[in-house]
C-alpha cells in the first residue's frame, strides 16, 4: 500500500484542564477580538461550573488514539499528533515535534463537522503561520468535512436513538427533534457552505433515526450583538415548541464531534433551564465522541486522502 504521508494531525479548538486555565485560555479565544473583558467573565463562570475542566481534550486523545490503533490494523503506521489552536498542546508545538521526528507529509484532521472561516479557514492558516514561524517545510492535505459520511451520520443517529428509547411511544407525536450547530455571523455563513452541510447532515440523520417532526437551530452566539448571527437560538425554538404543544424536546448538537463546555453548558444547563421554565421534557443526545463509527469515518477519510494524493502521482 504506497502511502507517501508521515503522520495525522488532529486540529481542535483547545480547552482548559482545570480553574487557573480558565482566563488564560478565553485570552487566547479572544485574541485580536474585541470582547469586553466583563463577557470573558461570564464565559469563565461556564467553564467554573465544571471545575474548569472541558472533556474536549480528553475526547480528542481518545478519538487520536483509536484512530492510529484503526489506521494501524488497516496496514497505515502513521502517528495521529493532536495540535489545538487555543490551549496546550498548541498547533506549533505539535508541529515542532513533528519536525523532530521527521514529518515531511502531513495528513490534516480539521475537528469540526461544517466548514466556515472560523471553523475551517482560521486552522488552515494557524497551520501555515506556526509552519512559517518555525522556518519548517511541510506540505499538508486536509480530509474534507465529513458531514454526510455514512458512519458519522450512523453514528449520530445511533445516539439519538439511545435518548429517543427514554420517551414513552405514546409522547412520540409531540416529540420535536432538534440538531444544533455552533451560529456564526450571516456574513461569514453567507460565503461558506456551513449552513447547507449542518441541514444535510440533519436531515440524513433524522431519516436514519426515522423521526418526521425535526428541524434545526443555533447555539453558543458571541460576538456584537450588532451583528446578525444564523437563528433560531435553542433556547427560543425550546419556548416555541412548548407553546405548540410538544411535550418532549431531543436535542443532539450535531455540529460538534466532542461534548465540550459549549455542550454541556448551553444545552446542559441553559437549555434545560429554559425547558424546565416552558414545562418541557428535554432529552440531550450525545456528541458523537470517541465512537467506533466515527472514528472509521475518520479513518476512512484519511485513506480516501492517501488514495487521492496517490492517484495524482
Amino acid at each position: 500500500m504506497q502511502n507517501n504521508f508521515d503522520a495525522v494531525m488532529m486540529i481542535g479548538y483547545g480547552a482548559p484542564e482545570k480553574k487557573e486555565d480558565i482566563m488564560p485560555f478565553l485570552r487566547n479565544v479572544a485574541s485580536g477580538r474585541p470582547i469586553p473583558e466583563d463577557r470573558l467573565r461570564e464565559v469563565a463562570h461556564h467553564y467554573e461550573i465544571f471545575d474548569g475542566k472541558s472533556p474536549l481534550n480528553e475526547f480528542t486523545y481518545k478519538q487520536a488514539r483509536k484512530l492510529e490503533k484503526l489506521l494501524s490494523v488497516w496496514g497505515y503506521d502513521l502517528p495521529v499528533y493532536v495540535g489545538m489552536r487555543n490551549w496546550h498542546p498548541f498547533i506549533k508545538d505539535s508541529l515542532e515535534q513533528m519536525r523532530e521526528n521527521g514529518v515531511k507529509n502531513l495528513v490534516g484532521l480539521i475537528m469540526a463537522v461544517y466548514r466556515s472561516d472560523a471553523s475551517w479557514e482560521r486552522y488552515m492558516r494557524d497551520v501555515d503561520e506556526a509552519c512559517e514561524d518555525l522556518k519548517m517545510e511541510l506540505h499538508v492535505e486536509y480530509v474534507p468535512p465529513l458531514f454526510n459520511h455514512p458512519l458519522f451520520i450512523e453514528g449520530s443517529a445511533a445516539k439519538v436513538m439511545e435518548r429517543m428509547r427514554e420517551i414513552p411511544e405514546g409522547r412520540l407525536d409531540t416529540t420535536m427533534l432538534v440538531f444544533t450547530a455552533h451560529s456564526i455571523p450571516e456574513r461569514m455563513s453567507d460565503s461558506s457552505p456551513y449552513a447547507l452541510q449542518f441541514e444535510t447532515s440533519s436531515m440524513l440523520v433524522a431519516d436514519r433515526v426515522g423521526h418526521k417532526k425535526w428541524m434545526i437551530a443555533y447555539q453558543s452566539r458571541s460576538g456584537s450583538p450588532n451583528e446578525k448571527w444564523l437563528e433560531p437560538d435553542i433556547c427560543d425554538v425550546i419556548g416555541n415548541l412548548a407553546d405548540r404543544g410538544f411535550t418532549d424536546i431531543v436535542i443532539q448538537p450535531i455540529g460538534f464531534v466532542c461534548d465540550h463546555v459549549e455542550v454541556l453548558f448551553d444545552i446542559g444547563v441553559e437549555a434545560t433551564e429554559a425547558a424546565r421554565e416552558y414545562g418541557v421534557n428535554l432529552y440531550r443526545a450525545e456528541t458523537v465522541n470517541d465512537d467506533d463509527r466515527y472514528i472509521k469515518a475518520l479513518g476512512d477519510g484519511v485513506l480516501r486522502l492517501i488514495d487521492s494524493e496517490n492517484s495524482r502521482q
